[in-house]
């Protein structure tokens, strides 16, 4: 299969930093040992690291043993992909220091380039400068632009209109690796495919939905990377927001990228903008205090070395509303932390009980239909419904039994989301990156809610490491009668 895919370059900056080793090197190795990456694509790892090949190469080899589930390592694959991997040294801010990777590039000068800025934002128009200086910026190059893209929309433009400078939004692929991931791309299947849920996605079925992205660890040795940003612009702004576009937005004309990522961005574009006095009211912000987590003692937020007094939310609950014809009337509940009692990341719809219940419950309607879409740590969809319990009781009672709607796999593993996600920058597929307008509009509906926190509107909350979160959020939603869903 290798033969037919697209021959290119890929060149990595920042190829020896934590998300490189982590996430792109395996998903690389991955597409070899499957056939999707050409057998004559380069892989180049640019670096401000000064080492030989041979130690790159065993540096990769080591982080594979590292990184790969166990068992997935194979000696004999490594050794044919390793023919694949170069490295080039370049210190980012030094112009000239890029002609080491131009002497590389100019190999194969007409070849296809995918440029992955692993690297902190901060070098991105530098970077991009760089490539156009030295004439390596072909118009079938792509770049990718991995998150966070500026802390609030002032600042994302400055980086946006650098990186335009020198490349065209047709070839800028804004990766969100929740976008991915299967089950998230199952949500178009399901809801544009299927008969059954088409006429009931809508407010005259649907009560409420909640979107929970958990994180059970800290923020570890990234403290200081996380305390710029919180939980709301490193989570909701982006992946939270991405995965309410697909649960809302309308039907697209087609798959084609432009098509589906109008309809995300008029989603965004009808989310009701916050007051005051809606941030005060629907949203939650808190940090994690001292507590456990899997059994052992977790310090809290505040209690890093060398962390001083901080005012950055590790937890943030909000309810979002979204005034378009679909939706009037049905919240959207999104919140996201880290420190949680588990790692967990679900989408539930959940559907109007039945006006009247005949059943033996008192009158009381039990019905509950949910259709649950879990994202991590497995992958799964399950639909649940109302079904009698067995047995000859003379009132009949039901319980919510589920059925799975999870598709069989049709080979030995599920790839990760950085496999499709690469697979669809070397195919020049931009359907799952974000445009230039969905970020933007992203950021103007986040923006007030910074700035209304940054007045402390919204109190900071504390919670204990290893729990669900703050009793506000509990708070939050039962203000409309409704709860949390956590199992």
């Amino acid at each position: 299969m290798s033969e037919l895919e697209t021959l290119c370059d890929i060149v990595i900056f920042g190829g020896h930093g934590d998300l490189a080793f982590r996430k792109l090197m395996p998903a690389l190795c991955y597409l070899y040992s499957d056939g999707y990456l050409n057998v004559n694509s380069r892989v180049i790892t640019v670096s401000r690291e000064k080492m030989s090949q041979e130690d790159h190469l065993a540096l990769v080899k080591s982080k594979l043993l590292e990184f790969l589930p166990e068992g997935h390592f194979n000696e004999e694959k490594f050794e044919r992909f390793q023919k694949q991997l170069h490295l080039s040294v370049v210190d980012f801010t030094d112009l000239t220091s890029y002609q080491n990777l131009q002497t590389l590039l100019s190999e194969y000068p007409d070849r296809e380039r995918v440029n992955y800025l692993s690297t902190s934002p901060n070098f991105f128009g530098s970077i991009c400068r760089a490539l156009d200086h030295w004439e390596l910026n072909t118009p079938e190059s792509r770049v990718v632009l991995e998150k966070p893209i500026g802390r609030d929309l002032k600042s994302s433009r400055v980086i946006n209109e650098e990186v335009l400078k020198y490349f065209q939004e047709s070839q800028i692929y804004r990766i969100d690796h929740y976008l991915g991931k299967d089950t998230v791309q199952n949500i178009m299947a399901l809801r544009f495919s299927n008969r059954f849920f088409m006429p009931l996605w809508d407010s005259n079925n649907i009560d409420h939905i909640q979107i929970t992205v958990a994180e059970s660890v800290g923020v570890e040795g990234r403290w200081g990377y996380y305390d710029e940003y919180g939980a709301l612009r490193d989570m909701i702004q982006n992946h939270l927001m991405q995965l309410l576009c697909l649960v809302a937005m309308e039907p697209p004309c087609s798959l084609e990228a432009d098509s589906v990522r109008d309809e995300k961005v008029k989603v965004l574009r009808s989310l009701r903008s916050m007051s005051y006095a809606d941030i005060e009211q629907k949203t939650v912000r808190a940090q994690y205090d001292k507590g456990s987590s899997d059994g052992e003692p977790a310090p809290g937020y505040l209690e890093g070395e060398g962390v001083e007094n901080s005012t950055t939310e590790t937890y943030a609950a909000i309810r979002v509303d979204i005034d378009n014809w679909r939706w009037n009337g049905v919240p959207f509940y999104i919140r996201s932390g880290k420190r949680m009692r588990q790692r967990n990341s679900e989408i539930i719809i959940h559907y109007k009980t039945v006006p009247h219940s005949i059943f033996a419950n008192k009158g009381a309607c039990i019905s509950e239909n949910k259709l649950i879409i879990s994202l991590q740590p497995k992958e799964s969809i399950r639909l649940q419904l109302m079904n009698k319990i067995p047995g000859l009781s003379k009132e009949m009672r039901l319980q919510p039994v589920e059925l799975e709607l999870n598709s069989p796999l049709n080979s030995e593993r599920k790839p990760e989301a950085y496999e499709r996600l690469l697979l669809d920058v070397i195919r020049s597929n931009p359907t799952l990156f974000m445009r230039l307008d969905e970020v933007e509009a992203a950021w103007q509906w986040a923006d007030k809610i910074i700035e209304g926190w940054s007045q402390n509107i919204t109190p900071m909350k504390s919670y204990n490491a290893g729990s669900d979160g703050p009793s506000a959020a509990i708070q939050l939603i039962a203000r409309d009668g409704r709860s949390w869903h956590d199992e």
